[in-house]
């Protein structure tokens, strides 16, 4: 093994991607994946640091240096589930979660070069695990043979936040259902994330190995319609709740025009592509409109996403209109590279005034305005300011707008007593517990619309206080039973 010094000479190893021309025809993932010897060579490079600052970047607690030395010693399968003994979804936070300004952030190789490529070796040993070692059942949490066992819990939404707090409780002995008002599990990661960051076959597997820890997923659920919380609670008999319903609610431009027929939210939009799978066009017929002239208003991720998919349909141009700077854009480094690389357009300091509608009712235009950044907001990036007499026209044929979302009010206004903020979010505690004695929550139905692994950090920590209160009062009520003669 070199020393600290001759480490610090090697380069970071670039993960490998497809060529952009190919890949902004075709859905195929855009990373390909380090190869074993890729893998050891950047894990070679970690120094095993003393205070393990990267661990304390990472919001779910990954044992990072811990991992990495066993890629350095070819114990492929073994660095795999030493991260699952704080994460179950490893292949996909490798995937999606901003390592970049989290755990990666505080490497301390970052403060001289480049920090060591967390997360490209965490999808290396998932993608490894899932694809040499065949998947045998999880080893029974010595839990399991506890009373928790009987213990009915439930996980409303099985996106991040859900299937992490499912995971984690029944890896310490509850029975665990999760429900799912959709008819196939994942939340924002099967229907917000393109096939090409996230493929449909690496959520299943990690879905089903969470089913191989105990958990059940009941879909087509609309828990707050079909069934209240308090009766899942009263009359099915789980003894606490876990919500994570996301944030699921589009934010508008509030401009003339909004109406016509080719505007789309990113929500629907990725929706439709996915879960209708759009990408599988013609094998599956999916009712959305492929444009010809695409206009993306937002610059976060999902704006991304919904650029580089409508250019995967089809498009033959596609731009992001952004009322900010580069400076300020919202979304991963990665992926506006990887958007710039396939041809996406960018109009920068631009602002949407207006859409213009054919006499048909299509979209055939969008009316925009030049900006100048002014003092800082309250988000701390500068305040776009409109430039008078500076407007333009985008002919365009499609317009998706991703300026943001807002909680999933389907449970929250069918539930009496669950206090609310002023923008619709579940108001809980640092541990997740919410205005109801028996329901935690956690992910963006609480912070509004963040990122995977801050989810999957809430759900974590739910799942802590859920069975601290459960030990407290359910177990403890049973064995005082047990103590008087009566269990």
């Amino acid at each position: 093994m070199p020393g600290a010094a001759d480490r610090a000479k090697l380069p970071r190893v670039e993960m490998p991607k497809q060529d952009p021309r190919q890949r902004a025809r075709n859905f195929s993932e855009v990373a390909l994946g380090f190869t074993p010897e890729l893998a050891q060579t950047e894990a070679g490079r970690c120094l095993n640091c003393r205070n393990h600052p990267c661990v304390d970047g990472c919001p779910v607690n990954v044992p990072i240096p811990e991992f990495i030395a066993l890629i350095v010693q070819g114990d492929f399968l073994g660095a795999a589930q030493k991260i699952k003994e704080k994460n179950s979804l490893p292949a996909i936070c490798g995937r999606v979660c901003p390592q970049e300004s989290q755990c990666e952030a505080r490497c301390v190789w970052g403060k001289k070069g480049k920090p060591i490529a967390i997360g490209g070796l965490e999808r290396f040993v998932a993608d490894w695990e899932r694809e040499h070692a065949p998947q045998a059942p999880p080893s029974v949490p010595a839990a399991c043979e506890s009373p928790r066992r009987g213990v009915r819990v439930a996980v409303v939404g099985s996106g991040p936040a859900g299937l992490t707090a499912a995971a984690d409780l029944a890896r310490l002995g509850y029975s665990v259902t999760v429900f799912e008002t959709l008819h196939a599990p994942g939340g924002v990661l099967r229907y917000g994330i393109p096939e090409f960051r996230l493929p449909k076959g690496i959520l299943d597997h990690e879905i089903e190995y969470l089913k191989s820890l105990g958990v059940a997923i009941e879909t087509d659920v609309a828990v707050g319609l079909t069934v209240g919380l308090d009766e899942l609670h009263h009359r099915e008999g789980y003894q606490a709740i876990f919500v994570g319903t996301g944030a699921g609610l589009p934010s508008l431009l509030n401009i003339p025009g909004e109406n016509a027929n080719g505007v789309y939210s990113a929500n629907e939009y990725l929706t439709r592509v996915n879960l209708m799978k759009a990408y599988r066009f013609p094998e599956y017929a999916t009712p959305v409109r492929i444009g010809h002239k695409v206009a993306v208003v937002g610059a976060g991720n999902v704006a991304m996403d919904a650029a580089r998919t409508a250019l995967r349909l089809g498009a033959d141009d596609v731009c992001i209109v952004y009322r900010r700077s580069r400076q300020e854009m919202p979304a991963r480094h990665e992926e506006i590279v990887n958007a710039e690389e396939e041809g996406i357009r960018f109009h920068l300091l631009s602002n949407p005034v207006r859409i213009l509608a054919g006499s048909d009712g299509w979209v055939q235009g969008m009316v925009c305005q030049r900006m100048e950044l002014g003092e800082p907001d309250a988000s701390g990036r500068r305040r776009p300011v409109p430039v008078p007499g500076s407007e333009f026209t985008l002919d365009v044929d499609l317009v998706i707008v991703a300026i943001g979302q807002g909680p999933n009010p389907i449970l929250t206004r069918h539930t009496p007593g669950l206090q609310l903020d002023r923008h619709g979010c579940i108001v809980t505690d640092a541990d997740g517990r919410t205005s109801l004695p028996y329901v935690w929550a956690g992910g963006d139905i609480v912070t509004g619309a963040a990122t995977v692994i801050a989810a999957m950090g809430a759900g974590k920590r739910a799942a802590r206080a859920m069975d601290a209160y459960l030990c407290s009062t359910v177990l403890a009520g049973q064995r005082a039973g047990v103590s008087e003669g009566r269990g």
